[in-house]
């Protein structure tokens, strides 16, 4: 199909094709919640355990799968987002609202926002919404130079993947940021979530004290919101994305070309719920991910598109600005090169 369709100088109507892969199973979709949610239970209890027998550095590590599988347990929240966890949308929302408790993340308001981002996602004339704040080359050097420091401190891995994703979950989502105009229902989910995770911790408080919470709880959010984040930052911000003015903008390049496929390798592949097929979720985001694999294995020619592997990945991080002249992205130091060149 690939080779037809570069002989052709058109690509698949993917949208269509992938149609036959959007049906959800519920009794697959209550497996893996229960194969999710019983060992992030089991370990956040294990975590709360050692810390009080006196064990805090065990402890410590046992928050790292627990905050794993609290980012599976949002990866299924973003599928009850999308409709395809579950057959039935009030099981696919009711779910995601639960969920949204434990991840601190307001499931209605996400929702909109995220559906925005699917729709927007690579335009450079609809950013803002969803997405990573991303600026053209021109666009900063337009800049006074306290507004660019002010984004090259944005763009510092430490404020990306480490204060930022803090910020975000902590902070941001406790009220609904960038919908304040769209009437009651952003209000509404932010506040029953806020609601909800307020009796949580008092619970947690009250039943085992405040170390709990801070000790335990705290860092299996920060550690979970931190690879969150980072997985986002991948799956479009990497060297051959794909970002176009509107006029020249249209869906199914956005999604092929503008989202990444994160080859993990199978334990962290599972652990993440195959998101790093992301190109194949922009493409068609109704398919449950634990169908996703089935996309590539009938369609080879989607494994190599946007392909990056976990080492491969560690070099997006110096990734900063779009180059709008050679379609790439690049980094600080690659403009600053570039700017010395022009001086000589």
């Amino acid at each position: 199909m690939a080779a037809e369709a570069s002989a052709s100088g058109s690509t698949p109507p993917w949208t269509r094709i992938l149609t036959r892969y959007q049906t959800p199973s519920r009794l697959r979709g209550v497996t893996e919640l229960a194969v999710t949610a019983l060992p992030f239970a089991a370990l956040w209890a294990l975590a709360i355990a050692l810390y009080w027998f006196g064990y805090w550095w065990l402890s410590l590590l046992a928050t790292l799968p627990a905050a794993a599988f609290l980012v599976r347990l949002f990866m299924i929240q973003h599928d009850c987002g999308h409709g395809s966890f579950f057959p039935g949308k009030l099981e696919n929302d009711w779910c995601g609202r639960i969920i949204g408790i434990m991840t601190l993340t307001p499931y209605d308001f996400w929702r909109r926002t995220h559906g925005l981002h699917h729709a927007t996602c690579g335009n450079l004339d609809r950013r803002g919404t969803g997405d990573i704040n991303t600026l053209t080359v021109d666009e900063y050097n337009a800049l006074s130079p306290a507004r660019r420091l002010a984004y090259r401190i944005y763009r510092h891995p430490l404020v990306l993947f480490v204060i930022g994703p803090a910020y975000l979950f902590l902070l941001q989502q406790r009220l609904p940021v960038g919908m304040m105009r769209k009437g009651w229902q952003p209000w509404i989910s932010t506040q029953l979530t806020n609601a909800g995770i307020a009796m949580v911790f008092a619970a947690m408080i009250w039943l085992l004290g405040w170390q709990a919470l801070v000790f335990v709880h705290l860092p299996i959010i920060l550690l979970a919101a931190s690879a969150g984040v980072w997985l986002f930052y991948v799956q479009h911000q990497f060297e051959d994305t794909f970002w176009r003015q509107n006029a020249d903008w249209n869906f199914q390049d956005a999604a092929l070309m503008g989202s990444s496929h994160y080859d993990l390798p199978p334990p962290l592949r599972w652990l993440t719920a195959n998101i790093g097929l992301h190109h194949v979720h922009h493409l068609a985001s109704r398919i449950p991910y634990y169908r996703l694999p089935a996309v590539l294995r009938d369609f080879p020619e989607l494994k190599s598109t946007g392909r990056m592997t976990l080492r491969q990945s560690l070099g997006c991080v110096r990734l900063a600005l779009w180059d709008e002249a050679n379609r790439r992205m690049t980094g600080f130091p690659e403009l600053r090169r570039a700017k010395g060149h022009r001086a000589k």
